[in-house]
């Protein structure tokens, strides 16, 4: 007979089609044996009886209600699980309370317990069928080496045959379900491969600030080419989003530049002054060039990411959200580096009068012929320091986000749903903003600024004094209202497309 890892009370809870066991199938300790069978359930054993599954989940309770005050608290179950040789963590044992007290007294009553095992098998399938890379119902030492590489974690495959052996008792070197769900059963479940391919987000949602921590590709993604398709409906979405909403930009960069206490621009004020002063066509300045920089930042700073995450990730541990943190960020400084001279650019065609510079090319020679190679570098230190809080913060309530939806609602599917993927990303786009949002103003006024041979040079700790001084806090909000007015259809616009697009270049949606 199959020998599993697990105490036999705790692999006779469910029957491995997913029903009570048969009461006359192997009893486990302090569970009474007896009974017959009925019909034949899908997996060959005969289907149990309701009454049944309930008293051998009470006799399983009842061996880890230590105290015997009819509820498991962490202090149960630890010694309970000790004595049936599933020895856990003080961490694990709170994560399985947190899990299911849902009256938030700290311990698990009869109900909350059967609730929770229920939903944790739930998960566990979740978790097997995306390791079971063959569809064959076992797990081999392959696929686990592939699942976990597609998470970030680099192990050999001798690595991954001590992982299954830890689980295997009849020496197949495979894991079927029956022998996963019994290891696991009372184990918190985390790190769902799939999740990698639902919750994309710097490849799908694009806001005008390419500052975002880059996606993660799957060793399969990587492999079949799909990554680069990725990019490329990102890179597309990126610049329809940005077109759409380019007259509310550059309504942001005016108010950050020219709007003050003296001077106090409205939203309505501030289209109206652009049309009367250049037309409906005038709304679209420095959106080329802005659209330009999407495709080399973008590449660079994926392939920057590649290479920056290979020197700090290690064999053993997963990229943890503080690595993909600095990882990202590093990324973001090389690329912004790169394409900051087109930065400049597109704040000084956003700011132009009507025939000033007759295109890019133009307002590039001016700067460079007037004011030096200089000047296509201003603004570059509070634009490096605003990717820190923006990122960060960005990355940090998105993965918040995302862990609490996966935690309530992933039961079937680590699918989230076009809403949740929108709203997601909608709220950590405008926190990140937020945050970055006075560097971002201090960046642009600089850039702005040009050089007058002989004039003091600005810096930035003395435009942030200045803006304190004449226009008090508020002052570093400029063009707030405009920004975020763009969010919404930012994001929305770009995840439409880059589905659309992502159909047209035959990128598979899972």
């Amino acid at each position: 007979a199959r020998r599993s890892l697990a105490s036999p009370v705790v692999s006779g809870v469910l029957c491995p089609c997913g029903s009570p066991r048969a009461a006359g199938s192997a009893p486990g300790p302090g569970a009474e044996g007896g009974g017959s069978g009925g019909s034949a359930s899908p997996c060959g054993r005969t289907v149990c009886e309701a009454s049944e599954q309930d008293r051998r989940l009470r006799a399983l309770f009842q061996k880890l209600d230590v105290n015997r005050d009819g509820a498991l608290c962490i202090h149960d179950l630890a010694v309970g699980l000790g004595r049936l040789g599933l020895h856990r963590t003080e961490l694990d044992l709170l994560k399985i309370v947190k899990a299911g007290d849902k009256d938030l007294d700290g311990q698990l009553d009869f109900e909350e317990f059967v609730h929770y095992l229920q939903d944790h098998e739930k998960k566990l399938r979740l978790v097997f069928k995306s390791l079971d890379k063959k569809n064959d119902g076992r797990i081999d030492a392959q696929e686990i080496v592939q699942s976990l590489r597609d998470l970030g974690v680099k192990i050999s495959e001798q690595q991954a045959e001590k992982i299954l052996k830890s689980m295997d008792k009849n020496g197949t070197m495979t894991i079927d379900w029956n022998e996963w769900r019994d290891y696991h059963l009372l184990h918190p479940v985390e790190n769902i491969p799939e999740i990698i391919l639902y919750w994309k987000h710097s490849t799908i949602f694009d806001v005008g600030e390419n500052l975002t921590v880059p996606d993660e590709f799957t060793v399969e993604e990587r492999q079949t080419g799909m990554w680069w398709r990725h990019l490329v409906a990102g890179g597309g979405a990126g610049a329809v989003s940005r077109t759409c909403t380019a007259p509310l930009d550059r309504l942001k960069v005016l108010m950050q530049v020219h709007a003050s206490r003296s001077n106090n621009m409205c939203i309505v004020g501030g289209f109206t002054q652009m049309i009367r002063e250049g037309g409906p066509r005038s709304l679209w300045r420095g959106n080329g060039i802005n659209v330009l920089k999407i495709a080399p930042e973008s590449a660079i700073k994926f392939m920057a990411y590649e290479q920056i995450k290979r020197f700090i990730g290690t064999d053993q541990e997963m990229l943890r959200i503080h690595e993909r943190l600095l990882a990202g960020s590093l990324a973001g400084a090389i690329a912004q580096s790169s394409i900051y001279p087109m930065e400049v650019l597109k704040t000084r065609m956003a700011l132009r009068k009507t025939g000033q510079y007759s295109g890019m090319l133009d307002c590039a020679k001016n700067i460079l012929s007037k004011e030096g190679m200089a000047a296509f570098y201003k603004g570059y230190i509070p634009n490096m320091l605003g990717i820190i809080p923006y990122a960060g913060i960005d990355l940090a309530v998105y993965e918040t986000l995302k862990n609490a939806w996966l935690q309530r609602y992933a039961v079937n599917s680590a699918d989230p749903g076009v809403f949740v993927l929108l709203a997601c990303g909608t709220i950590s786009s405008t926190c990140g903003q937020l945050a970055s949002y006075p560097l971002a103003l201090v960046r642009t006024r600089m850039q702005a600024q040009a050089s007058v041979e002989g004039a003091p040079e600005v810096t930035m700790r003395g435009l942030f004094k200045h803006i304190l001084k004449t226009e008090g806090a508020f002052g570093l909000y400029r063009g707030l209202a405009p920004n975020f007015m763009k969010v919404i259809p930012a994001v929305s616009i770009s995840y439409v497309v880059y589905e659309n697009l992502k159909m047209t270049l035959g990128v598979q949606s899972r």
